[in-house]
Parts: structure tokens; C-alpha cells; sequence
């Protein structure tokens, strides 16, 4: 992918070895996740991520593990997908991690406690990810109090943002 913005700092992680330790069979696309990762956080760099095939090369793993490991680093923010070009490391207003954006739906849609939480297909279509990574987070939003889930009648707001963990 030379000339379309080719992360100068991937040669630097390429030339460290980026091999994954053959140890873990599953779950090896979250070690690639989590050097990558570490890549871009420490590098900080904009532009094109390497090839798949590169990322291939430099992992030692299949073209399945690798495009697992960019879609978890999707649903968190980290890199997009351009059609036709390649993978991306995400602008900066996209690096807000998806549960805190969709906390803010709640006052940016003037809810209130009891008021129906958007399904979670508009919530994908807003945001533009995937269901999974919708689930995910309103996993967590449940979790920390936020929602309250009725099977077959949906999502309600539980509590405010700010609210939640205050005596």
C-alpha cells in the first residue's frame, strides 16, 4: 500500500518481529489486536494501516485472524474500513469509546428515567457499527445501572448519566 499513506511507524513494529506467540490457537486475533493496538496508541500515527496480507506476514497468522483482529479494533474505535482502499486508523472524534457515546444519547434525546431507549438498530444505524458492538455496549450501560431491559418490550432508561454511583 506504498503511496497511500503507509504508516512510516509499521516498519518500526515490523522490524521488532510482530510474531504472535503460537501458544494461544484461540483467541490469536486478540493478541494481534492488542499489538496493534499498542502500536497505534504509542505511535500515534494517521493514515493506512499495512496491507492484510502484510499484517499476515508480519503476525505469522491467517487472513481470517487478521480481519478479526481490525473488526475488534473497529468496535472500539480504533481503525475504520475504506471500501476499496483498506483499513485506517480512525480520526480523532471517532476514538470516543461507543458506550460513552451512546450514554450520551440519553441527554442528547432528552430522556428521562422510564422514558424507551432507541432499538438496537437504529442505535447501529446511528452510530454505524455493527449489532455485536451495540450489544456490547448496552451491555455495559445495563450493567452500570443505566438501562433496564423488559423481554419483549425493550430498553428503558434506569437512571441519568452522572446519577449512577452517587449516595
Amino acid at each position: 500500500m506504498a503511496g497511500r499513506g503507509t504508516l512510516g511507524w509499521w516498519q518500526h513494529v515490523k522490524a521488532k518481529g510482530g510474531h504472535v506467540a503460537e501458544s494461544a490457537p484461540r483467541g490469536t486475533y486478540l493478541l494481534v489486536a492488542e499489538a496493534l493496538r499498542s502500536s497505534i496508541e504509542r505511535e500515534q500515527p494517521a493514515g493506512f494501516l499495512p496491507s492484510e496480507a502484510s499484517l499476515m506476514e508480519t503476525y505469522g497468522v491467517s487472513r481470517n485472524t487478521v480481519r478479526r483482529a481490525l473488526k475488534s479494533l473497529e468496535e472500539i474505535d480504533l481503525v475504520e474500513a475504506e471500501p476499496g482502499v483498506g483499513w485506517r486508523v480512525a480520526r480523532v472524534g471517532r476514538r470516543r469509546p461507543l458506550v460513552e457515546r451512546m450514554t450520551d444519547v440519553i441527554v442528547d434525546d432528552s430522556l428521562a428515567v422510564g422514558d424507551a431507549y432507541p432499538s438496537e438498530s437504529k442505535l447501529c444505524e446511528r452510530f454505524g457499527v455493527s449489532r455485536t458492538a451495540v450489544r456490547r455496549a448496552l451491555a455495559q450501560m445495563e450493567g452500570s445501572g443505566l438501562l433496564d431491559t423488559v423481554q419483549g418490550k425493550g430498553r428503558t432508561v434506569r437512571a441519568l448519566p452522572g446519577s449512577v454511583g452517587q449516595p
